[in-house]
């Protein structure tokens, strides 16, 4: 059977694509191909990563269009074009409704840069979860790869990894090590487990 095709949304610099790209490269998701980047900004560097490695790129951006509805519209639209079977988001930074997330039941994977349920919900993201785990002095953190549904970083929990914390951290050198240590090995994994497993169910 023909690998599942994935769409990576993005809103910054790609790092965590750049992770699946790479594992892509060297056969670590032979189950999936990523086919579709979308990006709610414009000119985000994530763009870039997927130009140099041949992946189709949209930009959809929230301004041009009148509500939440259309905005979502023209990415389910997106992805319908490109015949996409699983989404993954990857530093996307817009939330998306309830109408959206249960159209794609068990089909959206999210990154979320901490152990959830700790730091993690509405306002969340970015080094803010490094910021308020170094404050709270919480020893151990990390990421988890979770299930999108209505409620931010509410879904089923796929994998999760520990990071420890030092004494001398800074929110960008946890949020570094995090990502190396954590981020860009979850997700790979994940999207492998879920398209392997999307495609045993269809055979």
């Amino acid at each position: 059977m023909s690998a599942k095709r994935v769409a990576v949304l993005v809103s910054g610099g790609g790092t965590n694509l750049q992770a699946l790209i790479n594992a892509q490269r060297r056969g670590a998701i032979p189950s999936g191909k990523i086919e579709l980047v979308v990006s709610n900004v414009e000119g985000a560097y994530a763009l870039e990563r997927a130009k140099k490695a041949g992946i189709s790129a949209r930009t959809i951006l929230r301004r041009a269009y009148s509500s939440q509805a259309e905005f979502e519209g023209a990415i389910i639209r997106a992805l319908e074009e490109a015949q996409i079977d699983i989404i993954v988001l990857a530093g996307f930074l817009a939330i998306l409704s309830e109408s959206f997330t249960s159209r794609y039941p068990r089909r959206i994977l999210n990154i979320h840069p901490s152990l959830i349920p700790s730091f993690c919900g509405e306002g969340f993201y970015g080094l803010k979860v490094h910021e308020a785990a170094l404050q709270k002095g919480v020893k151990v953190s990390g990421a988890t790869v979770h299930f999108v549904n209505e409620i931010p970083d509410g879904g089923e929990i796929l994998l999760q990894k520990a990071v420890a914390v030092r004494a001398d951290d800074t929110p960008e050198t946890l949020q570094k090590r995090i990502m190396r240590l954590a981020e860009w090995k979850l997700l790979p994994k994940a999207v492998e487990m879920v398209c392997a497993e999307m495609k045993e169910r269809d055979s």
